[in-house]
Parts: C-alpha cells; sequence; structure tokens
C-alpha cells in the first residue's frame, strides 16, 4: 500500500510529542534511526517491523510546512478502543476535534473512526474495521 508517510513540521519537538502520544494506542513504536542526508525529523513503525513508517519531519525544499487542503492521513486502529484512545491523546495534545470515535456505517458495517488536525493543521483519522484488521 504504502512504505512510509511524511508529514512536514513547522515545529518539530511540537509535532514529535502529538504523534508520539496518538500512535502508541495504534501500535507504532519510535524507531531509533535519524534521516539519512534529509531534514531533521523523527519516524515511527509498527512494533517489530521496520515498514511501513511515518515521519514528522521538516520540509526537504527548506520553506515552512503546510497542511494539505483535502488531505487527509488515515491510520489503522487494532481495536475500537484503540481509535477512543488516539483521538483522546489527540484531543489532549493539542489536536481539534473533526469528529468523535463511533461507527460509521456509510463507509461499512463495522467501520469505527474518528477524526481530529493535528497541531499544525494535517487531518488524521483513526480507523478500525474487521477487514482492515485481518489485512483485507
Amino acid at each position: 500500500m504504502f512504505s512510509h508517510i511524511i508529514i512536514g513540521a513547522r515545529d518539530l519537538d511540537r509535532l514529535a510529542a502529538f504523534y508520539a502520544a496518538v500512535v502508541g494506542p495504534l501500535g507504532l513504536e519510535r524507531a531509533q534511526s535519524e534521516p539519512e542526508g534529509g531534514p531533521d525529523g523523527v519516524c515511527w513503525h509498527p512494533a517489530g517491523r521496520e515498514w511501513p513508517q511515518l515521519w514528522v519531519q521538516y520540509p526537504f525544499n527548506g520553506l515552512p510546512a503546510t497542511w494539505g487542503n483535502g488531505m487527509q492521513i488515515s491510520l489503522a486502529a487494532p481495536t475500537p478502543a484503540a481509535v477512543e484512545a488516539a483521538w483522546r491523546a489527540a484531543l489532549d495534545h493539542g489536536g481539534i476535534d473533526e469528529g468523535g470515535p463511533g461507527l460509521r456505517p456509510h463507509y461499512g458495517a463495522d467501520y469505527f473512526g474518528a477524526y481530529v488536525r493535528d497541531p499544525e493543521g494535517n487531518k488524521l483519522c483513526f480507523v478500525h474495521t474487521a477487514r482492515l484488521a485481518a489485512g483485507g
């Protein structure tokens, strides 16, 4: 599906603290690696795996990071409780609510999701469905 996602940061320390709190309930852990030849950044990946990766990083071109209108990053959650925990962590760490945890049957009978914006305006979705959890 994807190898890595990079979210541009204006304030790397603030955004890294936000994502550290949010991705833990989703089963991601901070990588020990640093960007190779690129700007400063922080990386997370699934426990016990190198890929896929989620990066928060200063932009390569040196310009200020901006959020993408119409762009959303959706992160898989192992359970509905993990969706709720990630959403709550996001709000507790400067995120803005874009739709609280709950079933969204118009996306699928068991689609359980929540939506936030991170402190720099990037839209996130935390989602759990049995099909996603099963890899299909």
